[in-house]
């Protein structure tokens, strides 16, 4: 969940290396730190670092920290306090080396007792420190070597950069569950976790995969596994430019990243879609008819907003293929011993295609022999290349912690997804003509529903006081309940349950008073009456009521009134309402929106 860059080449290395940190703070903003190999007679590397945002490790940079190779991080702790000890990058005792690493070293006590035992000193809390000494330590003669023996003693995940000051002229890299990404430009090269902090230098990237590294020089670069056999990695095309990582005319990434669901849902269905057979083409499933038809359950795994889409996801597959489906947190579900079964589909969602508990959950399934298949947003990504096939959902990049157009975009592609596996089986053609009907009206729908923001800002602001609110939902609408109260957590740090809307009497009634608002999403469906008793339950206890309906609901203090479109895809309208309360909320209390507290974009870590 940090954030790497690294730059070799004739470049002043230390402005690049701040311009790709502030592209990655999103990934991680605790703290911040960079090494180079420093120009000038001394030579040798030079670091710096400091607790909290990029900014402040700028401002602590010394005048003279001059050089052409270096490496910076930007971190997110899962070991040690955020301070300037705990910082990335670590040394080892005699300064020649310096490591940064994003996941967790699983055995990293062990090592360091070891370590400690034989008299080394160490001068964080952090596992990477282990990593920078077992470098050090090491009397192989080439720093791939070194690298290479280290890694041989570390259990657990990791994307690492690593500098010698023996070896001036090169980086070394290593990926094991924890994404690198090498840029390659012309006579400079460079590395990153992640694609935003390449593309206003080069848009042509490799991606290395679990158990390769890779060694970068300014005119060159090779990779080879763990063990030492080269391998072959042709550099792909970034498809988004630099502009799409910049924030715009907009105050935050999330507003903008809301603003541009229109055109991301647009962009979903471009090119898929078949009157001829009202159906969609999805043909990355490498999945055919036959097979389609021999799928006896569906099983979509995924983490908090992408468990949430699987939720919808679930129940748009089992209305309108009639297959037996459910979502379930990934990372409950690698530890259970689940039960694989060979007629069942399953589909893992993830924003980042990174996400290390679904990652793990793909592998533990390949293992077993079952079929997966990726519903994921960046191109290359190791759930990607892992899965037997696939679905991209072209959202677009999306920098802010929390996910609100990725979000829609994964459900508007597992709408995609039951109607070609419906029309495989029995869904009519007239059904079908219906849903893709539905799903050519949602961008148009999306922009009537972003038109009403200033009404939702004064909603947001009369409700910002509540210190606790409660989401409820019946059917379709509950998943939209929960993904909305994870919002309204996140952003503005208010506390939010959510539960079935039915569920009410059988325990959350206990909590209702005037000072517990109450979000209610009353589509106008076969289940209104019931989600309006709920209401009236509601009500009858002094609760206030906020309600995302198709109409003004009598009961209800205050309705936002969202446009109808069919049963079945009603659900992603009726979210985006409730990406706007819970910016605007956040927005009226002062929150940090882009950078939520304690939390990063993409987890890579257990």
């Amino acid at each position: 969940m940090c954030g790497i860059v690294g730059y070799i080449g004739k470049r002043d290395v230390a402005p690049l290396l701040l311009e790709g940190l502030q592209r990655l703070e999103y990934r991680g903003y605790d703290s911040a730190g960079i090494a180079i190999h420093a120009s000038g007679k001394t030579g040798g590397l030079k670091t710096a670092k400091a607790k909290g945002r990029v900014r402040e490790l700028e401002s602590r940079l010394p005048k003279r920290f001059a050089g052409t190779t270096g490496i910076a991080h930007t971190r997110w702790a899962t070991h040690g306090a955020p301070n300037d000890e705990n910082a990335h990058p670590h040394v080892d005792a005699e300064g020649k080396v310096a490591v940064v690493h994003n996941g967790i070293i699983d055995n990293a006590a062990e090592l360091r007792a070891k370590l400690t035992a034989d008299g080394v000193e160490f001068a964080s809390e952090t596992d990477t420190e282990v990593l920078a000494h077992l470098i050090g330590r090491s009397e192989a003669t080439t720093l791939e070597e070194k690298v290479r023996e280290a890694l041989r003693h570390i259990e657990g995940t990791y994307g690492i950069a690593v500098l010698h000051s023996d070896f001036a002229d090169r980086i070394v890299v290593a990926r094991n569950g924890s994404p690198v990404v090498l840029g390659i430009g012309e006579k400079e090269m460079f590395v990153s976790s992640d694609v935003a902090a390449l593309v206003s230098h080069t848009r042509q990237v490799v991606t290395l995969d679990d158990g390769e590294m890779a060694t970068l020089k300014a005119d060159d670069y090779r990779t080879y596994t763990t063990e030492g056999s080269r391998t072959t990695s042709s550099p792909e095309t970034v498809e988004y430019a630099a502009e799409s990582y910049d924030m715009g005319a907009h105050d935050t990434y999330m507003h903008k990243e809301i603003s541009e669901q229109a055109d991301a849902v647009d962009r979903a269905l471009r090119g898929r879609i078949d009157d001829r057979f009202s159906t969609v083409h999805l043909g990355g499933l490498n999945l055919d008819a036959r097979e389609a038809r021999g799928v006896r359950r569906v099983k979509i795994l995924g983490c908090g907003t992408s468990y949430h889409a699987g939720q919808i996801g679930a129940q748009m597959i089992e209305e309108l293929a009639r297959i037996p489906s459910d979502a379930e947190p990934a990372s409950e579900f690698r530890y259970r011993n689940p039960v694989v079964d060979p007629d069942t589909l399953y589909v893992a969602v993830s924003q980042s295609g990174e996400t290390y508990d679904v990652l793990a959950a793909v592998q533990e399934l390949k293992r077993k022999g079952a079929r997966v298949l990726g519903l994921v947003n960046v191109v290359g990504s190791a759930i990607a290349r892992e899965t037997d096939g696939g679905i991209y959902v072209h959202a677009g990049p999306e920098v802010c912690v929390v996910s609100t157009k990725c979000f829609t975009n994964m459900v508007v592609s597992f709408a995609l997804l039951a109607l070609h596996l419906g029309r495989i089986r029995d869904l009519s053609v007239a059904d079908g003509k219906r849903i893709i009907d539905g799903l050519r009206r949602l961008p148009e729908q999306i922009t009537e529903i972003l038109a009403g923001e200033a009404e939702i800002k004064k909603l947001a602001e009369l409700y910002a006081d509540a210190k606790s609110m409660m989401f409820i939902g019946r059917v379709r609408g509950y998943p939209v309940a929960r993904e909305a109260s994870l919002k309204l957590k996140e952003v503005s740090y208010i506390h939010a349950e959510a539960y079935p809307a039915s569920e009410l009497k059988h325990g959350p009634l206990a909590l209702i008073e005037p000072a517990m608002p109450t979000v209610a999403i009353v589509p106008d469906d076969d289940l209104l009456e019931k989600n309006r008793a709920a209401l009236e339950e509601i009500k009858a206890r002094s609760g206030r009521i906020l309600a995302v309906a198709h109409a003004e609901q009598e009961k209800a203090d205050h309705t936002i009134v969202v446009p109808k479109n069919e049963p079945e895809l009603d659900p992603i309208l009726m979210g985006i309402p409730l990406q706007l309360l819970a910016y605007h909320t956040a927005l009226s209390l002062g929150r940090d929106i882009d950078k939520p507290r304690n939390l990063a974009k993409s987890v890579t870590v257990e």
